[in-house]
């Protein structure tokens, strides 16, 4: 009886790949498979197709980047800014997710580094253009052009040199946190009232040399701690719970200004441990 089941199941699932294979063969037409090549158990083997999951994950990435930009085309400033903070919950989600389900593949990261451009290098630019320097003139759009050129070499860069890079620590400022600055910065403004004709000239000129600022922050040659080595599975002393419950509830308190601190306080430890190294460097040649 358990036989006759187990066959029925078979053909069941055998029915079921036929009806897609035959639904697939319309679409080969137009689009083709995609294949790489994988290496699988010391051997180098092409696959088709791509993984769902963590591609699914960095759509989401790459939509809300895409929200940001309509947003603050309408002029929700908020809202736009609040898209840009899921777009790096997901972004660090996503990479995260392929390694635990041994879903990585060449593919997911090229399109993990697409939708990075969009979310993190377009989008935030798009917005401070469209809430603040869009009144500067070409001084306001060569400001955001900066940090758009700057995030693109940032991940060309960051690209190139990730199978030889320090693991625990990034070459110049992520992108995901210059956006973070970037967004923040509206958000805080935004609950000023800050907004139109309500911007003061002198803060927009602040802001733009700050967007120019945090677009070369992200190709300096600044080293930056990537988090990367913490264990988040490991025992930690309690001491750090309650730490971390005190932070969470300074975050509450006031969301975008405890946003902005914390990240420009991130952008500036990166010239001071430069500092820092380039001072030892010193001392031991001395």
């Amino acid at each position: 009886m358990s036989d006759a089941r187990d066959d029925n199941t078979q053909d069941a699932v055998q029915a079921a790949q036929d009806d897609l294979h035959g639904v697939a063969q319309p679409l080969e037409l137009i689009v083709d498979e995609h294949e790489e090549e994988v290496s699988e158990n010391g051997r180098t083997v092409r696959r088709k197709g791509v993984y769902l999951l963590p591609n699914l994950i960095t759509t989401g990435a790459l939509f809300a980047g895409f929200y940001a930009v309509v947003a603050a085309m309408r002029g929700d400033f908020e809202s736009a800014a609040v898209a840009i903070f899921f777009a790096m919950v997901f972004d660090g989600l996503d990479g995260r997710i392929a390694r635990m389900t041994n879903t990585s593949s060449k593919f997911g990261a090229e399109y993990d580094s697409l939708a990075d451009m969009v979310s993190f290098g377009v989008a935030p630019a798009l917005v401070m253009f469209s809430w603040a320097l869009g009144e500067l003139g070409k001084f306001g759009w060569s400001a955001a052009f900066v940090y758009v050129a700057c995030a693109a070499l940032r991940l060309a860069r960051f690209n190139t040199q990730i199978d030889t890079a320090d693991k625990n620590f990034f070459t110049g400022l992520a992108s995901p946190a210059a956006a973070a600055i970037i967004a923040s910065t509206v958000w805080v403004c935004h609950d000023l009232g800050w907004v139109g004709e309500q911007l003061p000239l002198e803060v927009a000129v602040l802001v733009a040399i700050l967007t120019a600022v945090t677009g070369l922050l992200m190709i300096a040659n600044f080293p930056y701690y990537s988090f990367k080595n913490i264990d988040f599975r490991g025992r930690v002393p309690f001491v750090a719970m309650i730490v971390l419950i005190l932070l969470i509830s300074l975050v509450t308190l006031n969301p975008p200004s405890m946003f902005l601190l914390g990240f420009l306080a991130y952008a500036a430890s990166g010239p001071v441990m430069q500092l820092q190294r380039w001072r030892r460097s010193r001392q031991d040649q001395a």
